[in-house]
């Protein structure tokens, strides 16, 4: 008797304890918080426990975020010239007036600083020669432009006003694939439009057809975005920026389910050294860089296809100076992992020149983790090198030689001799392009250039001869 009891006794035992690891594994994992794995006749299956404030809900991001997204409306002239209406014209002369014409474009604008700072991007006010911001609340204002940098597609303009609401930068680094956001804007003139999507994918870049120097690194999300949506803000559940909404891809011009945003890590840089500076300071690493595939990384003997592999150093660079070498592969630079081309372009352009981090480098299958001071991207202006070159805007330029001056049959001129990164460089200006004026004043060697720009406040006009003895002209905003 007393067998039987005890045997029931131990039944129970096993049984209750049997019923509560079922409940502990079929119920919520508190330690993990969300999500276990559990078994049910047979086949494995998983529950997930979300607590309210995983729910996309963003009517707090909308309602905080939408007053400080703003409508910028620009105003662009364009000269023309007419061509001959008649042979009588043609054979015999005819006025060749300039013709101005206006062009109306527009986009948006984030307020970042309460006193009227407002980041947007380089193509919305590109050429501009007038430019208006209305805000959510219907007041207009002139603004003026800071800077641009239009390697990043940033542009930072400023109207005079003060205690205007703003959205704080969050860290764009901490955004997650499959993280909700949303897009402020005014699509086709439909102001303070808000859409939502999740993070696509991090660290895109997009091709580059123009030879542009470009640091691309973008958002990609599903958020709908149309034209007009360009310096809007994105945004995520927080209502932090965490990105400016910059492109689409789409085969129609409108949105096709791809959107792209610059990172605000990224802006708040670049913002932020057109306040201080007037220009970008960027920092150069100095190498040329490619994939790393599978096929390499067998080869390297690498345990994943991930990094950027060292094709050529530049001499001098940054690089060269730390000691990395071609053939090295980058995994990481200031402790950051990159595993493309983009990641290591996003993570340097943080820094500025002078300022030192470390690179992880592979070599030879060994880890090295290597002391970098970055270099500037090109000497400041004015500054004269061993050739007796001085830089301008990423390039270099010189008094013209007399060779040159009796091939174009011109008496005074400064050449530029080297291209590099810069305003020169994006204005299309190639090396042998022959300064003969500046904003309409002659020039006749590399002083005569600086003591102009030193005067000018807005922009630089220039008109002289390319390599091929054409008149040409360029431009560049301030």
């Amino acid at each position: 008797m007393k067998k039987g009891i005890v045997t029931l006794l131990l039944a129970a035992v096993v049984g209750a304890a049997a019923a509560f690891a079922v409940v502990k594994l079929s119920g919520p994992d508190v330690r993990q918080g969300t999500y276990v794995s559990a078994s049910e006749g047979g086949a494995p299956f998983r529950t997930v426990s979300l607590s309210e404030t995983d729910y996309p809900d963003f009517t707090y991001a909308a309602e905080s975020a939408v007053d400080a997204v703003v409508y910028v409306k620009v105003t662009v002239r364009d000269f023309t010239r007419t061509a001959p209406s008649s042979l009588f014209d043609f054979f015999f002369g005819y006025e060749d007036m300039p013709q101005e014409r206006e062009r109306v474009g527009s986009g948006s604008g984030v307020i970042i600083r309460p006193d009227g700072y407002i980041v947007t991007n380089n193509h919305v006010i590109e050429g501009a020669s007038k430019i208006e911001v209305t805000l959510n609340n219907n007041k207009t204002f002139e603004a003026q432009l800071i800077g641009t940098d239009p390697a990043t597609d940033v542009a930072l303009i400023k109207i005079d006003a003060q205690g205007l609401p703003v959205v704080p930068f969050g860290n764009s680094d901490n955004l997650r694939l499959g993280e909700w956001v949303i897009a402020i804007g005014s699509p086709y003139d439909l102001r303070s439009t808000i859409t939502a999507g999740i993070v696509s994918a991090k660290g895109r870049s997009m091709p580059n057809y123009n030879g542009e120097f470009k640091i691309e690194s973008f958002i990609q999300t599903d958020a709908a975005v149309n034209p007009g949506n360009s310096g809007g803000a994105l945004v995520d559940k927080a209502g932090n920026l965490v990105g400016i909404n910059t492109a689409i891809v789409s085969q129609t011009g409108s949105y096709s389910g791809y959107s792209f945003a610059i990172p605000s890590n990224i802006v708040k840089k670049i913002v932020s050294d057109l306040i201080d500076f007037g220009s970008v300071r960027r920092a150069m690493l100095g190498v040329t860089m490619r994939p790393v595939d599978d096929k390499l990384a067998k080869e390297l003997k690498l345990s994943s296809p991930n990094g950027v592999y060292i094709v050529e150093v530049l001499k001098g660079s940054a690089a060269d100076e730390a000691g990395i070498k071609a053939g090295d592969v980058i995994v990481a630079v200031d402790s950051a992992k990159v595993v493309n081309a983009s990641a290591v372009q996003e993570q340097v352009n943080r820094f500025h020149p002078g300022d030192e981090t470390s690179v992880t480098v592979i070599r030879d299958g060994k880890e090295k983790v290597l002391e970098v001071k970055f270099k500037g991207t090109a000497a400041e202006n004015g500054s004269v090198d061993d050739d007796g070159a001085v830089a301008f805007y990423g390039a270099k330029i010189k008094e013209a030689p007399k060779e040159t001056l009796e091939k174009f049959g011109i008496d005074h001129g400064v050449e530029i001799v080297s291209v590099g990164p810069g305003k020169i460089m994006d204005a299309g200006v190639s090396e042998g392009f022959v300064m003969m004026f500046v904003n309409d004043q002659p020039v006749s060697k590399p002083q005569d250039v600086m003591n102009i720009i030193k005067k000018s406040k807005r922009a630089v006009y220039v008109e002289g001869m390319t390599p091929y003895g054409r008149v040409s002209y360029f431009g560049f905003g301030l």
